[in-house]
């Protein structure tokens, strides 16, 4: 979308920002009595809709609601505004939104624009027959009279924009487009020219290392497995903060089978490495000051004749052996595995991984939260704050001695499925097992958070992009602030 900022604008389809209870300066009767008659108050989203004419034109005038002012939930009721300006107009036949800046903050602006942005993307590469009523309309929004400071604070905004729908890209692609070596070599092409520094290993690369518990989850593939590692070095710090993610790029659960329906929503199971891609892009764009790796392991998870069966032993990069239980508890074998290799290359400042590791923490949950696990009180706060912030909210559950024993293994030394209660907790402590002792770490259980059945806050039904904007929160507040 082509977003400009101008001195004036002749679109016929305009837009105004609407606190609670009041009206734009100089509302004739007729616009007024309309909204009241509507009864629209303002609420964060809503909308009111008003057609004018006077000599042979007709004009479009929006009002939408942002909620009342000087609240701490400003900035997101702006990007509701925005978000419902999209929904609303993205196919509607309008070609040109004028967006009326006048009376707003500069970071308003931006926050309108980054709602109005992320709302509109769609992904219709696949689409070869599209009613003309469905096809997307709106490609050019004009800001007319926008604060000084209102584009270079779009610039930063748009750079989160990009990292988010990158990471919807890549959620949204079937596992036919995106395996592991096509994930690599989409990631490689959209970071090229940013100044991030990309490393890739490869099956024999991984054997070399001891990463059977990453390659055993592969072996039922003829996709080879692969992890990549991107780094931005926005300053010199002295130990870099890493974030890790699960790219499961789809999942059948292996010979422990899943059920057919539903199966086709385990494109997502990358979700969480999709995120941390996202990321690393934003990271690059806003030239963020800060020392950051991204790593993520990438498998596909098959039953053939060569694929691991339950009650296999494995062997992980950090020479601890794993019993496993049910091969659809694979995320964790190839976290495991990219955990160890993290820490066996930097010291880092701090781990977060991020997952669709459990339908657990969907049962726990829902689709309100993502879980968050930490051995670091300090990080486990910067993280919640960072939800806050960003609205992708995470909730705290605990880790503790009592659930470690529960995937204790009788053979090797654990196993990387417990009982039934608590499988949330019980993947956490299988992930804590790989964590060196005085490394903070926090891991981040996103399933219920990456895909939508309905539309949000600023996002249609699909792919949500959570994640990346909550990293790039830390960031700002942990790293930069």
């Amino acid at each position: 979308m082509d977003i400009q900022f101008v001195t004036a604008s002749s679109a016929r389809l305009q837009a105004r920002i609407v606190d609670a209870g009041a009206m734009p300066p100089g509302a004739d009767a007729a616009l007024s009595e309309g909204a009241r008659a509507s009864r629209f108050a303002g609420k964060p989203g809503q909308l009111f809709e008003h057609f004018s004419g006077g000599e042979g034109a007709v004009s479009r005038l929006a009002l939408v609601g942002a909620g009342e002012a000087g609240t701490k939930a400003r900035q997101r009721h702006m990007e509701q505004a925005g978000a419902a300006l999209a929904a609303k107009y993205g196919a509607s036949g309008e070609a040109v939104l004028a967006l009326d800046g006048a009376g707003l903050a500069a970071d308003e602006v931006a926050a309108v624009l980054l709602g109005l942005r992320l709302r509109s993307w769609r992904y219709d590469l696949y689409r070869t027959r599209l009613p003309d009523d469905q096809k997307p309309s709106l490609t050019r929004i004009e800001v007319v009279g926008a604060a000084d400071g209102a584009a270079a604070a779009w610039e930063q905004a748009s750079a989160v924009a990009e990292g988010v729908e990158f990471a919807r890209e890549l959620v949204t692609e079937p596992g036919n487009v995106i395996y592991p070596e096509s994930f690599v070599a989409r990631a490689q092409a959209r970071l090229a020219g940013t100044g991030v520094e990309i490393e890739v290993l490869d099956v024999a690369a991984m054997q070399a290392l001891g990463m059977g518990a990453l390659l055993g989850v592969a072996h039922g593939s003829i996709r080879a497995p692969r992890l990549l590692a991107m780094r931005w070095k926005g300053t010199k710090a002295d130990k870099p903060t890493v974030f890790v993610g699960k790219g499961v790029t789809f999942d059948t659960g292996g010979i422990s089978l899943k059920p057919p329906a539903g199966m086709e929503d385990m494109k997502w199971d990358m979700g969480g490495a999709a995120a941390v891609a996202g990321t690393m892009l934003t990271l690059a764009r806003r030239k963020a000051r800060a020392d950051v790796l991204g790593v993520v392991g990438l498998v596909e998870n098959m039953p053939d004749g060569g694929a691991q069966r339950p009650g296999d032993v494995v062997t992980s990069m950090s020479g601890q052996t794993i019993e496993v239980i049910n091969t659809d508890a694979e995320g964790r074998l190839v976290l495991c595995d990219c955990l160890t290799w993290v820490q066996k290359q930097v010291s880092p400042a701090a781990i977060v991984d991020l997952a669709t590791l459990t339908g657990a923490m969907i049962i726990t949950l829902g689709h309100e939260h993502g879980g968050i696990f930490a051995n670091d009180e300090d990080l486990a706060d910067a993280l919640l704050g960072a939800g806050k912030a960003s609205g992708d909210k995470l909730w705290r559950l605990p880790l503790g001695k009592a659930y470690d024993k529960l995937i204790d293994s009788p053979i090797a030394d654990m196993k990387n499925v417990g009982p039934r209660e608590g499988g949330s907790i019980t993947a956490a402590q299988f992930l804590q097992r790989f964590v060196e002792k005085g490394t903070p770490w926090a891991h981040l259980d996103i399933a219920g958070m990456v895909w939508a059945a309905k539309p949000g806050h600023s996002w249609d039904k699909g792919a949500t992009g959570y994640g990346v904007r909550l990293l790039d929160q830390y960031v700002r507040a942990t790293l930069e602030g």
